[in-house]
């Protein structure tokens, strides 16, 4: 054990003599290495080529030369018809005519008549018309038709119809019938009974109504 001591000790003592020669050894062939080197380059000979110069020709602008504008174009000819050159045309005044004479001059038009308008239909007026006598005095007046009593047919005929100014019965229209000659008979009633007019903000006017007239058997 004592000896191996001794050799690790001799060791440390050494290393950096041995550190040193190294370091001597590695710059001596860097040295060679260099001279080597130089001694290479000199006998290397280095030729340059000539460039070649481009000499580059000036391109010239273009002008652009403007065209004067095409001639107008002549106009076409039209053929006109030759104008026909009239006489001079003397007109002969009458000495003898009056300027300052009457005129005559033709009647004016007759004035056109007015239409008259026709007066309105109300249906629902201030004052309705009443029928003189009542219904009761219309029922009598209605004659019963043979037709109708002989098969039986009864029921009501409905009357429409306008009372003038005056009280009077115009255009009646039965709305709904039964036939065998009780319509004609109800219209007949109607157009002989009398109305009182109807008004409206106190005047007369004509009014629109419908009245039943009663068939019935005894």
């Amino acid at each position: 054990m004592a000896l191996r001591k001794t050799e690790e000790a001799d060791l440390r003592r050494r290393y950096p003599l041995f550190v040193e020669i190294g370091m001597v050894l590695t710059l001596a062939v860097l040295i060679v290495a260099f001279r080597l080197d130089m001694t290479a380059d000199d006998s290397f000979e280095v030729q340059l080529q000539e460039q070649e110069v481009v000499q580059m020709e000036e391109i010239q602008q273009t002008q652009q030369i403007e065209k004067p504008p095409p001639p107008p174009r002549p106009p076409v000819p039209v053929e006109v018809p030759n104008d026909e050159v009239l006489d001079d045309v003397e007109l002969e005044l009458d000495a003898s005519l009056d300027i300052d004479a009457a005129v005559d001059l033709p009647p004016p038009p007759p004035p056109q008549e007015e239409e008259e308008e026709e007066p309105e239909i109300f249906v629902i007026v201030e004052e309705m018309p009443e029928l003189i006598g009542g219904l009761a005095g219309l029922q009598k007046r209605i004659k019963y038709p043979e037709i109708a009593k002989k098969a039986g047919v009864e029921g009501r005929v409905y009357v429409q119809f306008v009372v003038d100014e005056q009280g009077n019965v115009h255009n009646p229209v039965v709305t709904r019938g039964i036939g065998a000659g009780c319509d004609e008979a109800a219209v007949k009633a109607i157009m002989d009974a009398k109305f009182t007019p109807g008004k409206q903000r106190g005047k007369p006017v004509k009014v629109k109504m419908s009245l039943p007239v009663t068939f019935k058997l005894k």
